[in-house]
């Protein structure tokens, strides 16, 4: 189906149109009846970590949703630590942060041209990535080490690759989030965040890597649900000023305007789903994401809301049918690439730098490629250091991840005794635990006697719990090396062992238990 014209035998009445806007997605993890009838007449489908209890099921519901129509299907494809393909198991690719700090665009260009590849045999054409956002305030709590980095410069550059790289293997992407979520302390998937940058700072820091996007092709652009006062009081995703005088006017970007999810508490606290989706359309933006949560619901309601809208004058007729157009675009874009063959080297056509990723295949966790942990091996920051004297006591710090990575677990049992060096226990705490009284604790310190302790933690500088862990851990042993899965913080952490990597993706995994074992040094 995918050689389809896309748009081929779709009406133009209103409820038409407003369905050609529209990025549905679903709770269950089988497509239910209701979005199987919707599905010929949508703009598209976005695949969540709900929809996957296992990994290959990304490639099993597009078989699926694809079997009558051809449906454009939509994944947040990161690597690192938001992943889709490989959502149970871990990415095999290390994430923006790896790459930028590695910034050797051959690398770049090698990492997301092998996910362009693992999508296309998923049968995914639409990648809701790279993350563009320049990381400017390390407090944020959603972006972190989904950034390239804090140099604009260097997260333009890093962005210019990946976008050509997976577009090039013959799948869209779509930078976010626009004009820039990294200088924000809240996140947008709870509450409303404000950037309080001026003018003159969103143009010299968060703008330059959105520009490239667009120089480099950039299929698609998202939206960031923030308000950016120094341009408007309204919500980016709501704000005609950002989205159609910035990023069409001034930036020159005519492809697809993509809402981040309308389900986000930052739209549904303040505004409403029905109400952000008719005032995004009038802003500007072509595809209202609308999120899972009450998904069946949410799609009717804001069906309804944006069609009253049109037929009472509120929301001009042309504005949605110039969305439905582009979005229609996009799908035709998608389908033409799908039905070209992959080179040897995996982009479509031609040889290119994405070797070695199709035949992975889209089921079940593929190798760590060479670019990837070579980026990870380079992106690697250490200090105090010494070799594991034998096999570790290992202490885990499992906090709720942010809504965008979701439940997507993370390990070091496995590739520390993939390195040769299987820990002696493992011990998850959650933050509902008291590091001074719990038990398990107090018995992994006792066990560790003697032995190596290791502290796994995501962001440790950021959450009092887990700095109360390590300080109790560290009060015991001092020599207990801490593992940092967050954005590197060498000077912000308690002096002692420290080994930062970037992510818990599989290749952070894998490089933090190299060097643990004594690796590399």
């Amino acid at each position: 189906m995918a050689g389809k014209g896309a748009g081929a035998g779709r009406g133009s009445g209103i409820a038409d149109l407003v369905d050609r806007c529209l990025l549905i997605g679903f709770e269950e993890p089988a497509p239910p009846d209701w979005l199987l009838r919707a599905a010929p007449r949508v703009g598209g489908i976005a695949l969540y970590g709900c929809n996957l209890p296992a990994d290959g099921d990304v490639a099993h519901l597009a078989t699926t949703l694809r079997s009558q129509t051809d449906v454009l299907i939509a994944v947040d494809e990161e690597g690192g630590d938001v992943t889709r393909l490989h959502y149970r198991e871990g990415s095999p690719d290390p994430g923006n942060l790896v790459l930028g700090t590695a910034d050797e665009l051959g690398l770049t260009s090698a990492v997301a041209g092998g996910i362009a590849a693992r999508l296309r045999a998923a049968g995914v054409g639409f990648n809701l990535a790279p993350v563009v956002d320049v990381n400017a305030d390390p407090d944020n709590p959603v972006i972190g080490v989904r950034s390239f980095g804090a140099d604009p410069a260097v997260v333009s550059r890093q962005a210019a690759a990946w976008i050509a790289a997976a577009q090039a293997g013959g799948v869209a992407t779509c930078a976010k989030h626009f004009p820039g979520h990294g200088d924000t302390r809240a996140d947008s998937h709870l509450t409303l965040p404000v950037v309080g940058c001026d003018e003159a700072q969103l143009r010299a820091v968060h703008l330059p890597p959105f520009a490239a996007a667009i120089e480099a092709g950039v299929a698609a652009v998202m939206t960031a649900h923030l308000t950016v006062p120094a341009l408007d009081s309204r919500p980016a995703t709501l704000s005609p000023r950002i989205l159609g005088g910035l990023l069409r006017g001034e930036l020159g970007f005519d492809g697809v305007i993509v809402t981040d999810a309308l389900d986000m508490g930052a739209m549904t606290r303040g505004y409403g789903s029905e109400a952000a989706a008719v005032a995004a359309l009038a802003a500007g933006a072509d595809l209202l994401c609308l999120g899972v949560t009450d998904a069946q619901g949410r799609y009717q309601r804001v069906r309804a809301a944006v069609s009253d809208a049109v037929a009472c004058g509120d929301l001009p007729l042309a504005r949605v049918a110039e969305a439905a157009d582009r979005v229609d675009r996009l799908r035709s874009l998608v389908a033409s690439w799908a039905s070209r063959p992959v080179g040897a080297g995996g982009q479509v056509g031609d040889g290119g730098p994405v070797a070695a990723a199709q035949a992975a295949g889209a089921g079940g966790a593929p190798d760590l490629s060479s670019a990837g942990m070579a980026a990870a091996e380079r992106a690697a920051q250490h200090r105090g250091l010494v070799p594991l004297c034998g096999p570790p006591v290992v202490v885990e710090l499992g906090g709720v991840p942010n809504l965008a990575v979701g439940e997507a677990g993370w390990s070091l049992a496995a590739p520390l005794a993939a390195s040769g060096c299987p820990p002696a226990l493992v011990v998850r705490m959650t933050p509902d635990r008291d590091p001074q009284r719990d038990p398990e604790l107090a018995a992994a310190v006792a066990a560790a006697s003697g032995g190596p302790l290791v502290l796994v933690g995501r962001d440790v500088a950021r959450h009092p719990w887990q700095l109360a862990v390590l300080e109790r851990v560290r009060t015991a042993r001092p020599d207990a090396v801490l593992v940092e899965l967050g954005l590197p913080r060498l000077g912000g952490l308690p002096d002692g062992p420290l080994l930062c990597v970037g992510g818990a993706a599989r290749p952070n995994l894998a490089v933090a238990a190299h060097l643990l074992v004594g690796g590399g040094r």
